[in-house]
Formats: structure tokens, sequence, C-alpha cells
């Protein structure tokens, strides 16, 4: 976590600790659990989620040494309402709010949106062209000049401009398929005959995209005797 702030600037660093991971208190070790449990109980405080809707949550802080970091941590047991157990922070600037801290560990969140962008429209998943490692960063690099060219789209840089947020990859990629097919469509009507210009495009179509016969379907296939031997069934005797 030091080398992580120290790589950003010195960034305040916010990750998770275990419920058996060791704290130092009043020269003791316990588990984080058994401190917050029996020592340090949580009281309840609304915060705001990424800067938007506020929650309730029940929230307990402390300066305590980590035992597997050697050094003291901003410590804190966080459980959200309607929730039973408590996950446990652990932050490097000891200078920070704990509603500070809680608050920024709710960003954390934006990671999943890139995750779901990157699946389910941008070549990863199940839509990979290449896998292994080499497939894995040129995906990477692929997904991210995506995202450069879809802020150039001109109602993206429309909403950045009047400074609003942001359109999501997933509509911005909708609208630009829909944006194509109504380009296609408005010039084939230009075309003198439509129909036959359609019928072309429709022969070009079956060669681009085939249908490709099933692995999974075995008719035609020789799959050799699947019976018992006669001769062979001494061998099962005793």
């Amino acid at each position: 976590m030091d080398e992580a702030a120290k790589e950003s600037g010195g960034s305040q660093v916010i990750s998770q600790l275990r419920k058996n991971q060791n704290i130092e208190y009043r020269g003791r070790i316990r588990s984080v659990e058994s401190y917050f449990n029996s020592i340090n109980k949580g009281i309840d405080q609304i915060i705001r989620v990424r800067g938007g809707k506020e929650i309730k949550v029940t929230v307990s802080s402390a300066r305590l040494k980590v035992s597997s970091h050697s050094k003291k941590r901003f410590v804190i047991a966080l459980k959200y309402d309607g929730e039973n157990y408590y996950r446990y922070l652990v932050a490097t600037d000891l200078t920070w709010r704990t509603q500070d801290i809680i608050q920024a560990y709710t960003l954390r969140w934006l990671i999943e949106v890139f995750f779901e962008d990157w699946k389910l429209y941008e070549g990863w998943g199940r839509e990979a062209k290449q896998l292994d490692e080499e497939g894995s960063s040129r995906g990477l690099i692929l997904s991210l000049l995506f995202d450069h060219c879809l802020l150039l789209h001109p109602e993206q840089i429309a909403r950045i401009e009047s400074k609003l947020p942001a359109y999501t990859v997933g509509s911005l990629q909708r609208k630009s398929q829909m944006d194509v097919l109504l380009e296609f469509i408005t010039s084939l009507l230009e075309f003198p005959d439509p129909g036959d210009k359609l019928k072309e495009l429709g022969e070009l179509i079956k060669d681009v995209f085939q249908l490709m016969p099933s692995g999974k379907h075995m008719i035609g296939r020789d799959l050799g005797r699947l019976e018992p031997t006669a001769s062979l069934k001494y061998c099962s005797a005793g």
C-alpha cells in the first residue's frame, strides 16, 4: 500500500482487511473482527455514495497497528444498511476523516463499470477474438482506443462541454449502430433500383457471414462400438 501511495504521488490508498487479520491494541494482539465487536462498537451515520445518493451505514474506526503491515493504519469497520456482517477497510493516510475514507471507498464501484464495458461492448469476454496474454494486452489497448473514439462522438462532446455526466459506452455504441443502419437505408433508397441493390448486398452478406456447423452435434460421425463384448465377460468375474 505504501508503494502504491508513493507511485501515485502520495495519494490516500484504501484497501480491505480480512476479518481474521491481526491488529495490536494496548500491547495485545487480536483479530480486527474481535476488536470491533468487543471494544469499538459501530454507530449509525449517513454517507453519500459516489457524490450522489445518501445511505445509512454503521461504522467504527481507529488508528491501529496492523501486524502484517508492521505499522499503524487507519482501520474502519463498515456495514451497509441491511447487511449482517462488517467489512474492514484500511487506509494509509492517517490524517483523513473516517467519513471521507468511506465515501472515497464507494468510488471503487467505478472500476466495475469499466469491466462491464470491456466485456459487453469492447471485445473482451466472449467477444474476444484473441485469447491468452497477448490477446489480453491487445484487447485492452483496443478497448481504450474505443473509449477515446467515443469521447469524440458529437453528442458526447456536447455533454462534456456542457459539464454534464458523459453517456455510457453501451448507449453510445447502440446509438452509433442505429445511425449506421439509418445511413445505410438512406443511401440504399438513393439507388435507381433499391430492390436489386438490396439483393446484391444480401449475397455479399452470405459470403462474409457464413454459417458454421456445430461441433456439438454428432450426426454422421463414427463413434465406435459403444457396447459390451461377450468374449470379455470373464474379465469381470471374481
